[in-house]
């Protein structure tokens, strides 16, 4: 049943105390409240002491070549945390913010932009998302409900809130909804995400699911198993997909394909199966910890649904978010008909080409576009096919130094030389390009390399990339215009992720390189049809050679046991190290002695992957830098790079575990530098080891 609230009746102005998105991981209120404390203009310009590193310059600037950034100044005194944007006729944009306002922004297309804003809603709990409604007037998720804002008198301000549904809540800080999306038959949409804290994840029901809203406010549950699924879309053709990050259950950032009674993979939500209505027919009980790959266990479990595409961690985001499909004819460039899709942690935009084979959904990942101000949380696309990227670090920080803003990218005009897809073939791929290929290079076997690796479905937070194999390339056939060439492979293997790199490979003229070396093709199918190489029985033993994870043992720098001059286990002094929410140690000021011996025990309580490294003095952020160009295998080495400014390190621990380490400390007094290193974490989470 609709309800509506009076126009004038207040309401809570929560959203400014919120903490940080479950897309961004999650953070604590803790966190959220003191950053809530501090002046917009001092929050909004950290000093460079505070910053990340601006990642890839080199690759950023010719990124700008191909599409201009330009960030839209937003004046003092607004905290422009974008949740939600909704392009309005006459070029003007609506943006919801995390604080709990939605602002009309005037002036967002003008060359030189000076943007106006002027307030339309207040009072709303953490909005994430905003769409046109049918009937007039705007449809926005908060976190207890889905609202229709309309402006009756036509002030340019909100004067109705009608409630279109309300949502089950039961006051975790993680349970978020996100959306509305309106769908062909004309009822809306929204994810809701887990809640964290509890001795469940799916306290309230419904948590964990993508659900329905009919116009009458009747909730249907459609999917369940879902975590953090902070992007929602349903395609030109009628398709729905969401994107989440890593976490517990989710080996890596991923797309998934969503009908019905489909179940993604979080067990949470299956507490709520055998309600009435549900569509799904699995219960908790048949979840298991497996550790295999997703795929193989879908084999076995009906209903569960691996994803279309994986968005490999560090690689193509920690913290995957809003998507959107590129719907303006080429006004954009040559993606026509592709995916977009932010993330926060990173400030990056993915790229995703889709194709079905065999009736199910997958396709390439591919790197974009980088060096936003903030973390990008929302996409929209406007006129003229302009893009808008919506931000907000709050909480959790981002590789983009500031805290919050929006940002427009437009398509200058030139093409770069780019992998414009890839398309799934019995025995490799074919790659297309926006430019022809210098034939001499594309023929060449060795200007590619590509492997094969998955992820494993565990209760554990996220995977190491598992079953890494190489596929050596056997034949390549280049098209007879130069715009696609096909690969054909040994190793080729069903449900894995193939990392196609590149980079031998120039464009006409000898001399121009792929703008991005490397794309990311899930082959959840292998298609029917003619093979251009045949195949080789010798190929059977190369490729039962899978590369193994092997867990961290004890070396010099994570010395895990008791050295043998140590009487007993205690050393000259135990330390006792945390975590708090909110990307913290629980103790930024640890003193010792030169030369002492000490025993280091790391304890995480907190929901997200951590560890400890210590670094020499000043070294910490040098660090930090080199763990997220770790890529893929970073996790493997539990993000510590190979550097002699790391002194020594824990492993990288999962929720709810320790490591312990046996250390002596420098001899030479000063300060040391302490960081967790798991991709972007050393922004935050940093102290100082004082050696006396």
């Amino acid at each position: 049943m609709i309800t509506s609230s009076h126009p004038n009746e207040p309401r809570p102005q929560t959203g400014a105390r919120a903490p940080a998105l479950g897309c961004a991981l999650g953070l604590a209120l803790a966190a959220a409240a003191s950053f809530a404390a501090e002046p917009p203009s001092r929050i909004n310009n950290p000093s460079s002491a505070e910053r990340f590193a601006k990642p890839s310059s080199e690759l950023v600037s010719r990124e700008d070549l191909f599409w201009k950034r330009t960030p839209l100044a937003v004046p003092e005194g607004i905290v422009l945390e974008t949740s939600g944007i909704v392009p309005v006729a006459g070029k003007r944009l609506l943006v919801t913010t995390r604080r709990g306002e939605v602002w009309w922004v005037d002036g967002a297309y003008d060359t030189d932009p000076k943007p106006k804003f002027t307030l339309f809603a207040s009072g709303l709990h953490e909005p994430l998302g905003i769409i046109a409604a049918p009937k007039g007037g705007y449809y926005v998720a908060q976190r207890q409900e889905v609202t229709r804002l309309v402006d009756t008198d036509r002030d340019g301000r909100a004067d109705l809130f009608e409630t279109v549904a309300q949502l089950p809540i039961s006051g975790s800080y993680h349970e978020y909804a996100f959306g509305p999306v309106l769908g062909p038959n004309g009822n809306l949409r929204v994810t809701l995400n887990v809640a964290f804290g509890g001795t469940t994840q799916a306290p309230a029901p419904w948590r964990g699911w993508m659900v329905e809203i009919t116009p009458d406010g009747q909730i249907i549950p459609v999917a369940a198993g879902l975590r953090s699924p902070c992007g929602l879309i349903v395609t030109s053709k009628g398709d729905w997909f969401f994107s989440e990050n890593q976490g517990e259950w989710v080996g890596s950032g991923r797309l998934t394909h969503l009908v019905p009674g489909d179940f993604a993979g979080h067990p949470a939500g299956l507490a709520w199966s055998r309600q009435p209505g549900s569509t799904v027919r699995l219960r908790p009980e048949d979840i298991k910890d497996f550790e295999e790959p997703m795929h193989e266990v879908a084999k076995r479990v009906p209903g569960l649904k691996p994803p279309a595409v994986w968005l490999p961690h560090t690689v193509l985001g920690i913290s995957n978010s809003g998507m959107i499909e590129d719907l303006s004819d080429g006004k954009f460039g040559p993606f026509a008909g592709q995916f977009f899709v932010g993330d926060q942690g990173q400030s990056k935009i993915a790229r995703v080409s889709l194709e079905q084979v065999k009736g199910v959904w997958q396709g390439a990942a591919i790197a974009f576009r980088e060096g936003f101000e903030s973390g990008i949380l929302r996409l929209a696309q406007g006129d003229d096919g302009v893009m808008f990227a919506g931000e907000s670090a709050r909480g959790w920080g981002s590789i983009g130094p500031k805290q919050f803003g929006l940002e427009r990218l437009a398509w200058t005009g030139r093409t770069p030389f780019e992998i414009k897809e890839v398309l799934a073939q019995p025995d490799g791929f074919v790659l297309t390009f926006t430019q022809p290929v210098d034939r001499a290079t594309a023929e060449n076997p060795g200007s590619y390399a590509v492997a094969g690796f998955t992820y494993l479905y565990h209760k554990a937070y996220g995977s190491a990339p598992v079953n890494r194999l190489a596929c050596p390339v056997r034949k390549v056939v280049v098209a007879p215009d130069g715009l696609s060439v096909r690969l054909a492979l040994a190793c080729l293997r069903e449900g894995y992720i193939h990392e196609i790199k590149a980079p031998g490979l120039r464009a006409t003229g000898g001399t121009e390189t792929l703008l991005h070396l490397t794309a990311y093709y899930t082959a959840n199918r292998l298609p029917d049809g003619a093979r251009i190489i045949p195949l080789d029985p010798k190929d059977a033993e190369l490729c039962a050679s899978l590369a193994t994870v092997v867990a961290l043992g004890a070396t010099k720098k994570h010395p895990s046991k008791v050295p043998s001059d140590w009487t007993g286990d205690e050393g000259d002094r135990t330390i006792l190290l945390g975590t708090l929410p909110g990307l913290k140690f629980d103790e930024t000021l640890l003193t010792v002695k030169a030369g002492s011996r000490v025993r280091l025990v790391f304890r995480n309580t907190d929901d997200m992957l951590h560890n400890f490294v210590l670094c020499a003095p000043g070294r910490g952020s040098a660090v930090g830098e080199a763990a997220m160009a770790l890529g893929i295998d970073g996790n493997t080495q539990s993000f510590v790079p190979e550097t002699d400014d790391v002194l020594y390190h824990t492993a990288l621990t999962q929720p709810g575990t320790t490591d312990t380490i046996f250390i002596t400390a420098p001899r030479t007094a000063g300060d040391y530098d302490f960081v967790c290193t798991f991709p972007g974490h050393y922004l935050l989470m940093k102290g100082i080891l004082r050696v006396e």
